[in-house]
């Protein structure tokens, strides 16, 4: 906790940091979800992702991804409208592993852990080699937990069609830390700050909610400011994947074993649902209004 507190006053004490740190971020095509699932229905997860939103997987293997003893099924799916890594383990998961939310590719793992410290961030362990490069895991204020990572061979993947965005709920005790320190760290911008948002959005009809849209070389980033006092499965929702035609998205995703949790309602402009795929993964999804 002392560690928190003082990166957290450092970055208080020291508004121009973020001129004094690099931009680390490769591409949104590289940033992954984490989906950890049980392993007896990994495949049926990957084969409903796929089927919901197109694309390709890489080869499937078996691999120690942690620092201490592990195993575990590995998989990348490459869709359009975002990435995911799956996680199937064959054996407990070690601690902080599991409840970090999405993997961001970096230029330099080492410079880029140095300067999250330095815009908020705490470390949860220290970085280290995996079977392709190197990761850390990372919390910023309000507890967002993710990856970040660095490939011995960088990789090559297309430019996505849509860019996800990363769906996070805090209170406004830690919201605005949050944003900031990320802002300083991603090189990031606001690009709509609506405090007035109907509650709807997040199952509190009636209410009104604070919702902040940013996007960086990262990706997008959705942050809800709420009370807190949700409906499930509202805040299980780690990423919101835009499709052109969502009624067809839930066609397909129905037909591949997906359950709706949340039919469309209007949202953002556009229409939005929830969803559950084979192995428990839940997410969002988004297209444009009904015409």
């Amino acid at each position: 906790m002392r560690l928190f507190l003082l990166a957290s006053a450092l970055v208080l004490a020291t508004p121009a940091l973020a001129q004094q740190t690099a931009d680390y971020a490769v591409g949104p095509q590289y940033d992954t979800t984490h989906v950890y699932v049980p392993e007896d229905q990994f495949d049926s997860f990957v084969t409903s992702f796929q089927a919901t939103f197109g694309g390709t997987t890489s080869k499937q293997g078996v691999f120690q991804v942690t620092p201490t003893t592990s195993r575990t099924k590995s998989q990348l799916v490459l869709t359009p409208a975002g990435t995911v890594s799956v996680f199937g383990f064959k054996t407990p998961i070690p601690f902080p592993f599991g409840d970090e939310r999405t993997g961001y590719l970096v230029t330099d793992i080492d410079a880029a852990v140095k300067a999250a410290v330095q815009h908020g961030a705490v470390r949860r362990l220290v970085t280290f080699p995996d079977p392709i490069g190197r990761d850390s895991l990372i919390q910023w204020p309000g507890g967002v937990n993710m990856q970040l990572y660095w490939h011995t061979t960088k990789p090559s993947y297309a430019p996505l069609e849509t860019v996800p965005e990363n769906r996070i709920y805090l209170t406004e005790d830690a919201a605005d830390r949050f944003v900031k320190s990320w802002i300083g760290y991603a090189h990031a911008k606001v690009t709509a700050d609506n405090r007035v948002a109907p509650g709807a959005e997040v199952g509190e009809p009636g209410k009104t909610i604070r919702r902040i849209s940013i996007t960086s070389g990262y990706g997008k980033m959705v942050v809800f400011v709420t009370d807190g006092l949700l409906p499930w499965p509202y805040g299980r929702d780690m990423t919101g994947y835009g499709v052109p035609d969502l009624d067809a998205t839930l066609a397909r995703a129905k037909a591949a074993g997906v359950e709706t949790l949340v039919q469309p309602i209007a949202a953002a402009g556009g229409r939005a649902a929830i969803v559950r795929f084979p192995g428990g993964y839940i997410a969002e999804i988004h297209g444009p209004a009904a015409k």
